[in-house]
């Protein structure tokens, strides 16, 4: 067997269905390179490590003794792969025909590209706005969050977070992608590192993203790539508050790291107090949510 090119990596936490339905995806639609799959387990005890070992037996799979959230667990599935292609893939997504072929032929005529995402779609087929977006400076996130993004879609100035104003059939180079479908160039991560496991979860894939271009690698969005991403399943779901304190944390992590450098001291305090009025609202509200996720409503 030839030695993996692709190697795909996932971490799971009670999601065996979920695993179950993107696994049989891929087996269907099959990369167009050797691959591996590695697969880190953050101790689920709800059968999933007993269905891969049955029905699954090629996949590698880490098992951890306990949750350790995402970003290191995922740091762990990335240093395992061999490939000289790693892919971040969440188990909650379905992959359809096309995806890899797409992807690897973009990156291999772009050599400056250093990660590519395709077009994420919603169950019900339209674009997950989150899979490209802004590097989170204080006015995108500002415009998100009051509502002026969505007043004003098509308006750089104010759909700059989650580039709204971009065809969602263009192909176009984007600050930052999500991680639940990242194609990464081997030579990035012998670059710039792994995922940032100050972060336990949540902008780990922002703040990669970032310290990628800093690094002058150029990032993606190919819509002729397409997966389906269910989102607010696995961690997020199970452990709502967990992951609203995270959430938040690593944001002001990320920001703290990346951004507070390039603005005036009152003003990194007063975002930073406005990160703390978000958080505030999100917790106290959690008993009254109907979906019961961290992030953006999704169908």
């Amino acid at each position: 067997m030839a030695d993996p090119e692709l190697s795909i990596c996932f971490v799971t936490y009670k999601v065996k269905d979920l695993l179950r339905d993107c696994l049989n995806s891929l087996q269907a639609n099959p990369p167009c390179l050797p691959y591996e799959v590695i697969i880190t387990d953050n101790n689920s005890q709800d059968g999933t490590l007993e269905m891969l070992a049955q029905d699954y037996p090629a996949v590698r799979v880490i098992a951890n003794s306990e949750n350790r959230g995402y970003t290191a667990p995922m740091n762990q599935a990335l240093r395992a792969g061999t490939g000289r292609y790693l892919m971040q893939l969440n188990p909650d997504t379905l992959i359809l025909p096309g995806l890899f072929q797409a992807l690897v032929e973009f990156m291999e005529s772009h050599p400056q590209a250093g990660i590519c995402t395709p077009k994420v779609l919603n169950r019900d087929g339209t674009l997950q706005m989150q899979c490209r977006r802004s590097a989170a400076r204080p006015w995108d996130a500002l415009t998100y969050l009051t509502g002026l993004s969505r007043l004003f879609p098509n308006d750089p100035r104010f759909g700059g977070y989650l580039m709204s104003y971009k065809g969602e059939d263009e192909t176009h180079l984007v600050e930052a992608v999500s991680g639940s479908c990242m194609l990464i160039r081997r030579e990035v991560v012998e670059q710039i590192g792994y995922l940032d496991e100050a972060m336990f979860a949540y902008q780990e894939d922002t703040d990669f993203c970032f310290r990628a271009r800093q690094a002058d690698w150029e990032i993606y969005f190919l819509p002729t790539a397409r997966i389906i991403h269910f989102g607010g399943e696995g961690g997020s779901k199970v452990d709502l508050p967990r992951s609203v304190i995270e959430w938040h944390r690593s944001y002001y992590l990320y920001y703290r790291k990346n951004l507070a450098r390039d603005y005036f001291f009152l003003l990194n305090w007063l975002f930073y107090l406005l990160i703390g009025v978000k958080f505030a609202v999100a917790y106290l509200s959690i008993p009254f949510r109907q979906k019961k996720y961290v992030g953006s409503p999704k169908p």
